[in-house]
Parts: C-alpha cells; sequence; structure tokens
C-alpha cells in the first residue's frame, strides 16, 4: 500500500534528505520525500502508524508527519509559501527564495540544487555556492500577439483585420529570450580567457621550442611581466566568478569544486605577484640562472580557463534543453477556431476554455485534448504514438492536443486545457528530467565537502612540516611553496572540464535516441 503525508518543518534540501533517511530506517516502509510540495510517498508492507512515524522524525528534528487527506492539482500548484533556507546567509542574495510547486516554468534555479527547489524570480548567484542561476523554461504555450504589417502600431492579443486599413493581422515574431544570455556571455569570456592564455602557455613552455626563439626577443625576466599583463583580464575579467563563488562556499561552508579551484589557483596568482615584485625572498634554488622565480601565471589561466570551458559546455547543454522544450511546445497550435451561437472565431489557443466548442478544419492542428461530437476525420497521432499510419476517428472518440487533423472538418468539445493537456504533461516531465540529478552527482558532492577540508589540511600541514624541519634558511619559502603545490595538484580542474562534458555527451546522445534520463528512471 501507498500513502502520501504532508511534511513540516523542512526549509532545504539537508532537511529534505535527513527526514527521508529517518522514514527509510523506519521497518517495513520505502519513503521517497519531496520538499516542495513538502510530503513523503511511503510505500509500506502493512500499516504503520502515524505516531511512530512522529516518534522517528521527532528524535531528529522539529518536524511534523500527517496523512493528505486530498490534494488536487490545481490547489497544488496554487500553493506558494515563503521559505528560507537554513543553509543560505541572511542578506547574501538580493532575491529572497521561495518555495513553490513543482511545476517553476520562467523561474530561476541553483543548477547545484543547493536549496532544493527553491526558485528565485530574477536572474542572480545562487546564495549558496555562487553559481550562475538557470531559468526554467516555459512551460505554457507564449501568447501571441498580433499586428497590421502596413501599421505596426496597432497591436492585438487576438487575430482580426487591422482597424486603419482592414489588412489581416500578423503574428508578431516572438523577441529572443534571455535563456542563451549566460552562454553567450560565457562565450565571450572564454573566448578573451582563450586570447590571453594561449601566449602566456607558449611563453611558458619555450624552453621547450628547438632553439628557444623567444629568448632572442627579450630575456626571461621581460617574459614574466608580459605574463602578468596578460593574466590580469583572464584572471580579473574573464574568470573572476570562480574567486565569487569560492569566497560565498566559504562564508557559508558549502564547500564545492569551486572552493579549491579558487584556492588554489589564487595561491599560484598570490605566489607569483610575490616571485614577480620580490624575488630576493626565494633562496638561490627556486631560481633560473638568470636570477628569476619561476611563477604559475601559466598554471593559473589555463586551470581557471578549463573550468571556465566546463562551465560554457554546461550552459550550452541547459540552452539546447530550454530549445527542445520549445520545440515540443511548437506542436501545439497558437490559435483555434471557436464556435459560438452558431458562428465561428478565431481565438488565441489560451482562450480556450473547457466545454468550449471547436471546429477543427482539414489540416489543422488539434487545440487541446477533448472528443468529437459531430463529425469524423483522421487523426495523425504520430507525435504522441510513433506510429506514422493515421487513425480513424469518429462521433465520441477522443482526440489529443498537437496531433495533426487530415482530409475532413469536425466539431470537437475542449475538456482539458492549459497544463492538463496531455502534451503539457510530456513538456512538464522533459523538464522535470532535465533539473533532476543522477545520484552520481550527489555523491559527488557529498565527497567534495571532505575532499576539500582534507586537501587545505594536507597542504596547512605540509607548511608547518617544511617550516619546522626544512632548511635552516628560508624555511618557511620552502613551506610556503610546498603547500602552494599541494593546492595546484589537488585543484580539480579535470572535474570541471570532464563532468559537464561528459554529461553534455551522454545526456545529448540519449536524447537523439528519444531517451529521457531522469534520476534512475528511463523516460
Amino acid at each position: 500500500m501507498k500513502h502520501t503525508y504532508k511534511i513540516t518543518g523542512m526549509s532545504c534540501d539537508g532537511c529534505r534528505t535527513k527526514v527521508e533517511k529517518t522514514l527509510n530506517t523506519v521497518p517495513g516502509i520505502e519513503a521517497q520525500v519531496t520538499l516542495n510540495p513538502p510530503q513523503a510517498t511511503i510505500t509500506m508492507d502493512k500499516h504503520v502508524p502515524t505516531n511512530e512515524l512522529q516518534e522517528a522524525l521527532s528524535a531528529v528534528g522539529k518536524y511534523t508527519i500527517e496523512m493528505e487527506i486530498s490534494h488536487s492539482a490545481d490547489s497544488i500548484k496554487e500553493e506558494v509559501v515563503p521559505q528560507k533556507s537554513c543553509c543560505s546567509v541572511a542578506g547574501s542574495h538580493e532575491h529572497q527564495p521561495k518555495s513553490t510547486p513543482k511545476i517553476a516554468a520562467g523561474k530561476y534555479y541553483c543548477p547545484m540544487f543547493c536549496e532544493g527547489d527553491n526558485v528565485y524570480d530574477k536572474a542572480g548567484d545562487c546564495p549558496v555556492c555562487g553559481m550562475d542561476l538557470v531559468k526554467a523554461p516555459e512551460l505554457q504555450i507564449a501568447k501571441v500577439q498580433y499586428t497590421c504589417p502596413m501599421h505596426p502600431e496597432v497591436i492585438q492579443n487576438e487575430p482580426g483585420s487591422c482597424p486603419i486599413c482592414g489588412m489581416d493581422l500578423v503574428p508578431i515574431k516572438p523577441v529572443e529570450t534571455e535563456e542563451n544570455k549566460s552562454y553567450l556571455d560565457l562565450l565571450h569570456k572564454m573566448k578573451i580567457a582563450l586570447v590571453f592564455t594561449i601566449p602566456i602557455f607558449i611563453i611558458s613552455m619555450s624552453e621547450m621550442i628547438p632553439h628557444n626563439p623567444l629568448m632572442h626577443l627579450l630575456d626571461m625576466k621581460s617574459w614574466n611581466w608580459v605574463q602578468f599583463v596578460l593574466s590580469l583580464p583572464v584572471v580579473f575579467y574573464a574568470t573572476w566568478m570562480f574567486f565569487k563563488r569560492a569566497w560565498k562556499s566559504l562564508v557559508t561552508w558549502n564547500l564545492n569544486m569551486f572552493t579549491l579551484i579558487g584556492i588554489g589557483a589564487g595561491v599560484a596568482f598570490l605566489f607569483s605577484l610575490v616571485g614577480l615584485f620580490f624575488p630576493d625572498v626565494f633562496p638561490s634554488e627556486f631560481k633560473t640562472t638568470e636570477g628569476t622565480v619561476h611563477l604559475y601565471f601559466e598554471a593559473t589561466t589555463v586551470i581557471l580557463t578549463l573550468v571556465l570551458l566546463g562551465q560554457l559546455l554546461e550552459a550550452r547543454a541547459h540552452s539546447r534543453t530550454s530549445g527542445a522544450i520549445k520545440e515540443l511546445l511548437k506542436l501545439a497550435p497558437t490559435e483555434a477556431v471557436l464556435v459560438e451561437n452558431g458562428e465561428e472565431r478565431v481565438i488565441a489557443i489560451d482562450a480556450i476554455k473547457k466545454g468550449d466548442l471547436l471546429r477543427v478544419k482539414p489540416g489543422d492542428k488539434i487545440p487541446v485534448d477533448g472528443k468529437i461530437i459531430e463529425g469524423e476525420s483522421t487523426i495523425d497521432e504520430s507525435m504522441i504514438t510513433g506510429e506514422p499510419i493515421p487513425v480513424d476517428k469518429k462521433k465520441e472518440d477522443l482526440v489529443v492536443a498537437g496531433t495533426i487533423n487530415g482530409n475532413k472538418s469536425f466539431l470537437m468539445l475542449a475538456e482539458k486545457v492549459g497544463a492538463e493537456t496531455l502534451l503539457s504533461q510530456i513538456v512538464q516531465m522533459v523538464n522535470d528530467a532535465s533539473r533532476s540529478r543522477a545520484p552520481i552527482q550527489k555523491l559527488a558532492d557529498t565527497i567534495s565537502k571532505y575532499f576539500v577540508p582534507i586537501v587545505v589540511a594536507v597542504a596547512v600541514v605540509t607548511f608547518l612540516v617544511w617550516a619546522k624541519f626544512g632548511p635552516a634558511e628560508n624555511a618557511l619559502v620552502y613551506g610556503f611553496i610546498n603547500a602552494v603545490a599541494v593546492l595546484i595538484i589537488a585543484c580539480p580542474c579535470a572535474l570541471g572540464l570532464a563532468t559537464p562534458m561528459s554529461v553534455m555527451v551522454g545526456v545529448g546522445k540519449g536524447a537523439q535516441l528519444g531517451v529521457l534520463i531522469k534520476r534512475k528512471c528511463l523516460l
């Protein structure tokens, strides 16, 4: 048997995980907990009293559980209760999060799901990890406005004729949305990073070039200054967001990949500055024959550029997901023919109500889900069933929004409109699949929480050991240099590049074959 319970007291994804883990310790039940709406779906072999579940939850926090009486789809959609995450920092974000229903179309959310399903009204940074918020795709067909080709100042919400010249109004081409703004911004920064990083890399590796032609132009000290100047746009513009995310992760103690990237790259850059401006503080073992210190400008910029490439690929994947959902929404028409008092008139698709009579003409797409009440035709339902052969439909047969009418006209009764149609539900499933995280991603997040402090601790211990037992002279310098080496080596640039690339390729190939991945299930 399966029951649904309402949970109160949860305010973040950490609370949700704790509640789910606690409920699953109760013998004979299997629980799945969601944050928005705050409820638990429990499958049990035999009935377990609610008070027994409450006792288990009371032992781990101030959580309450009660049986859900009933929840309609509409009531769930309208239930929006402001909440504040226990994981976030007060006042750290200008857009306060709110607890929203499962459908959060058009809202912004953190791709790391630091606060569960909390969303924001405006674009910005996640207050927990600092990641750029991603906009969830609009799941409803965009309202179409109409204008006159001769008088563009005439704009109407429904089709008709121009009140000035009488010409038929035409749909206004939708303005490009901001979905690609994040991707284009990252692409711009990536180009800048490459322009300055490649020369730094070539200068740093000049010793490996036959006859070292660069040294015939300038000495190494001068080239070090060139590397410094070239690294400034990369560090302080193209990849500065990584340092902001690292700082925010330290403030909130939500340690992640960007914590190590910020610490490793930042320390390497500071070390290079000290080596460039104050080379005399370093022992001779760390200097070249020309008296210059081996600097890390190349390591800093290359690592940051590689991580930026990973973020670019991830943004591209999100952009493609939004494009796929838009293509699904295009399957539904934007207009319908309403039959009212024996007269027919064209209305916008969002103006259709349950119980309306609609005329579907030959070749038209069926606007909403309903049933035929007069006439018969053949319907191409390949977008739903995949079968290329049209299906014969007669009176009282059901028809689905987005399918294509054949060569006959019929009257239909609108029974499901808006988000209730089968096409809208498919779009919602695609959106849920794109936003869900695989179990391996949760495992990676868990490992990061322990990996980051371990690496920092190892770097501190390295510094202390070298400072204590290193050479009598310049012991602190030896300790600092080796601590920097630990942080740079542990910097997870491969994780920042390989993870987004593998996810993008895997999900993209699956989507091309009609396979959508959602957690452990295939849709």
